[in-house]
């Protein structure tokens, strides 16, 4: 089975986008609300999938990405954002940024970029 994490500031998009994965099929083992939750669910779990909001109070996206590839420059990360700047996106595909799903995010763009991004088929 396919672990993730799901981070996001919002307790409620957390949740939604956990749930939407795991009707999926795919195995949530950690949700956290913070860029440091992410580096320390990441370092704990080492999940397949992480699944990361950007921008964020404090410790944002960008941190846990930068933490997470420090332990595993391989992790395979999706940035989850409402962020569309052109800006943003040159600097998490420099980050080597596995794949970005933009908010409002849906079932058919989560299970678009898993098998596209990852050759997972899902439900």
């Amino acid at each position: 089975m396919i672990t993730c994490i799901v981070i996001d500031d919002d307790k409620n998009t957390t949740k939604v986008f956990a749930d939407i994965l795991e009707l999926m099929g795919l195995e949530i083992v950690g949700q956290g609300y913070s860029g440091d939750d992410a580096v320390s669910l990441y370092q704990s779990y080492h999940p397949d999938i992480a699944f990361i909001d950007i921008v964020m109070p404090q410790k944002n996206g960008f941190y846990a990405l930068e933490k997470i590839r420090e332990c595993d420059p391989n992790a395979k990360v999706v940035a989850v954002t409402a962020d569309f700047t052109l800006e943003t996106q040159q600097k998490l595909e420099g980050m080597k940024i596995s794949a970005i799903i933009y908010k409002p995010f849906n079932q058919n763009e989560i299970k678009r970029v898993l098998l596209e991004k990852y050759n997972i088929k899902v439900v």
